[in-house]
């Protein structure tokens, strides 16, 4: 007996260092348990809020909207301080959250509106200011115009139709990317074997690409088919796959911002997704892909 209970403290503490790491099996099965489960619940309550806000009606959908434009522009901001630059935070903020109101209220004409205000505030700020210099003008300018200006394609395309198509249609947007991001990440974690952009996001595959598009271009042509009779489906295949193009151009930009700032995500504001900057990469870019392709087909 003695001679067992030898082995097994013996066992135990030649697996002390991995015990310590979290290495050992058991530890590496919980923790991947865990982080799926955070991922999850975080992904889902994330989801439940968008879809109550956009099936209410346009006004709450720009009110997220808006608030979704404030933190990420934040988040944007954080990054470029840590990579040395020094925005002005109180009109870049001011300018992201006024974008997608002015949008809701004035069409594209209040996007211009808000534009200009925000580079004559800028310039009179840059004048006036010695200690700014011309990078810090430009990344204030960026980052309203990157999050702001973007998500104001959602309000536009939520105001098309009030009602429950107008959601839908607003949803397909949003859904296309969600399920080009899935799908992508479900093929390429099997049988991604060539590098996508291994220096910018390692993880991604021309697999899985391709496979996303894919899923992006299903959704497309479900909701005409479902909700937007007038899309047709070879058009709404065409709006899938170019949203989808798009939207992985927007991740692999807002991770090549990230590695340049030596940061690994924007925020922390999603548990298991990083910041909402994280989660919204794709979007900024492909709403705005998805407004010009509806609009000018005629759908819009």
């Amino acid at each position: 007996m003695d001679r067992q209970v030898d082995r097994l403290e013996a066992r135990r503490a030649a697996k002390e260092g991995q015990r310590a790491a979290g290495e050992l099996r058991g530890q590496r099965a919980r923790g991947t348990a865990e982080k799926l489960l955070t991922r999850t619940m975080s992904g889902a309550i994330y989801a439940l809020v968008v879809l109550a806000c956009l099936f209410i009606g346009p006004f709450t959908t720009t009110l997220l909207v808006a608030a979704m434009a404030w933190l990420c522009c934040s988040e944007f901001f954080r990054i470029c301080r840590m990579g040395g630059r020094m925005p002005n935070e109180v009109m870049g903020l001011a300018a992201a959250a006024a974008f997608p109101i002015a949008a809701y209220f004035q069409g594209p004409a209040g996007l211009a509106i808000v534009l200009l205000v925000l580079l004559v505030c800028i310039a009179c700020w840059y004048v006036a200011t010695p200690r700014a210099n011309i990078a810090d003008v430009a990344v204030t300018v960026f980052g309203p115009v990157y999050t702001g200006f973007a998500f104001s394609a959602i309000p536009l395309i939520r105001l098309s139709d009030k009602g429950v198509h107008g959601g839908l249609l607003t949803f397909g947007v949003m859904g296309s990317l969600w399920a080009n991001d899935a799908v992508a990440y479900l093929v390429g974690s099997r049988i991604g074997a060539h590098k996508l952009a291994p220096r910018i996001s390692p993880k991604k595959s021309w697999e899985g690409f391709w496979a996303g598009l894919i899923g992006s271009a299903i959704v497309w042509v479900v909701l005409a088919f479902v909700a937007v009779p007038a899309l047709n489906p070879l058009l709404a295949a065409f709006v899938g796959v170019v949203v989808g193009i798009v939207g992985v151009i927007g991740d692999l930009f807002e991770s090549r911002i990230k590695r340049g700032a030596g940061v690994k995500d924007s925020g922390n504001l999603i548990p298991g997704h990083g910041g909402l900057l994280d989660r919204s990469d794709s979007l900024l870019f492909g709403a705005v892909a998805a407004y010009m392709i509806l609009h000018f087909g005629g759908i819009l």
